[in-house]
């Protein structure tokens, strides 16, 4: 199964400054978020119904995994997995193309507090798509965010073309 990148996209577009009935919604609804354009993408679920475990929703259940609504568990989540839902973390931005994440710690305490979901690249810069503070077509350094500090530190995550099991 290949991720289909340009779905993904689509996906954010639609629903940036609105929710997905769908789903579930929250408060910090980044992950989520960019969880529910991943999967539009094509990326496999797996791991339910442990929450601690995999990456997934059964939203007619009201269920879900920490790395599906949780920003710092879906980084640990990217980092490791080794089937399904894959990615490689890049450490450039660069590196990025569009239906890829990127992960914010804003205080640089290595406790993630955001994600995006890359959408557009201009001139060599990622643009991202979000939730929470619900923004379309944003540079992703965010350095105009009242989250945004010095130590602000960005986690890039390629996701890969193609999911193995």
């Amino acid at each position: 199964m290949r991720y289909n990148r340009e779905q993904a996209v689509a996906y954010a577009r639609r629903w940036w400054n609105d929710r997905n009935p769908a789903f579930p919604a929250f408060q910090n609804d980044c992950t989520n978020f960019v969880s529910q354009c991943l999967y539009a993408g094509g990326a496999p679920m797996r791991g339910a119904p442990n929450q601690s475990t995999g990456w997934w929703i059964l939203p007619e259940q009201g269920i879900w995994s920490f790395s599906w609504s949780v920003a710092h568990s879906l980084r640990w989540y990217l980092e490791t997995s080794k089937e399904g839902l894959t990615a490689t973390r890049v450490y450039s931005p660069t590196e990025l193309e569009i239906g890829d994440v990127i992960a914010y710690d804003f205080s640089g305490d290595n406790r993630i507090d955001h994600t995006t979901i890359v959408t557009s690249i201009q001139g060599g810069v990622p643009y991202v798509h979000a939730h929470t503070s619900d923004s379309a077509d944003r540079a992703y350094h965010y350095r105009d965010s009242t989250a945004a500090t010095p130590n602000m530190r960005y986690y890039y995550f390629h996701i890969a073309d193609v999911f193995s099991w």
